[in-house]
């Protein structure tokens, strides 16, 4: 019972935050969690500029690991629309780019991890409005897995580069691929991310407390999906997350 009691303080000492911000944490995964589940991305583009404000070891372990169970739910539901040759090429180009991202993560220190998120946030939000068009080739996927790597493995923001290529595709198209890719590509950005030493028990802690927000997200993804799919929440969700963005970096400078 002695044993049972120290680790139980060991774990309430291994993460310590108060009931406000895990209800917070909640409530941001569970907004991203809905996008992701609608539209195909957009979890860590929504989610990771406001909990690095709360705790900047929360990015990018433990948001990469809850998005594996959310792109596994999304790919079972949308598994006939996944572009499997699409996925193999954007794959391809991650591998380097994880590598690189991972080598870059094991010289930051937590706060200037704020900083990186806050800058490809701002990256992605700028790639998302920039209007450009790809065709999903072997050539815009190599390099958008590549850039996709980099940023997954730095800040979690692993979505727009890929999502920028298949935005011209069916929505049940662009979820199943984008989430097929996301599921493979995060275990290997966890993979390195262990290996540059950026993810242990405090991280797979925090991504077991995620889980309940993104479960719930997910759930009500199907009630959601009409509403996005007006004009006007696109700008508002990329607005939002550049407004999350600022307030990182903000937090990371002073």
């Amino acid at each position: 019972m002695i044993g049972v009691a120290r680790r139980g303080v060991a774990v309430v000492g291994l993460f310590p935050h108060n009931l406000i911000e895990i209800l917070a944490a909640t409530f941001v995964l569970a907004a991203g969690a809905a996008v992701q589940g609608s539209v195909g991305f957009a979890y860590s583009l929504v989610a990771a500029p406001f909990l690095v404000l709360i705790d900047p070891r929360w990015v990018p372990g433990p948001i990469i690991l809850s998005g594996v169970a959310l792109n596994f739910l999304i790919v079972r539901r949308e598994r006939s629309h996944v572009d499997i040759r699409g996925v193999t090429w954007a794959l391809a180009g991650r591998v380097p780019g994880s590598v690189i991202g991972g080598f870059l993560l094991a010289m930051l220190s937590p706060k200037q991890t704020g900083t990186t998120v806050g800058a490809m946030v701002w990256l992605a939000v700028l790639l998302s409005i920039s209007g450009l068009r790809m065709r999903p080739n072997a050539p815009s996927l190599l390099g958008a897995g590549l850039l996709s790597g980099f940023m997954g493995t730095t800040s979690s923001l692993s979505g727009p580069p890929v999502a920028l290529v298949y935005q011209n595709v069916s929505g049940p198209r662009l979820r199943g691929t984008l989430t097929g890719y996301f599921l493979v590509g995060s275990i290997i950005s966890l993979i390195v991310l262990a290996w540059a030493g950026r993810f242990g028990l405090y991280e797979l802690v925090a991504a077991l407390v995620f889980l309940p927000g993104t479960i719930a997200g997910f759930a009500v993804s199907r009630l959601v999906a009409p509403l996005l799919d007006r004009a006007y929440t696109r700008p508002a969700v990329l607005f939002i997350s550049a407004a999350g963005a600022t307030l990182a970096l903000v937090r990371s400078l002073f």
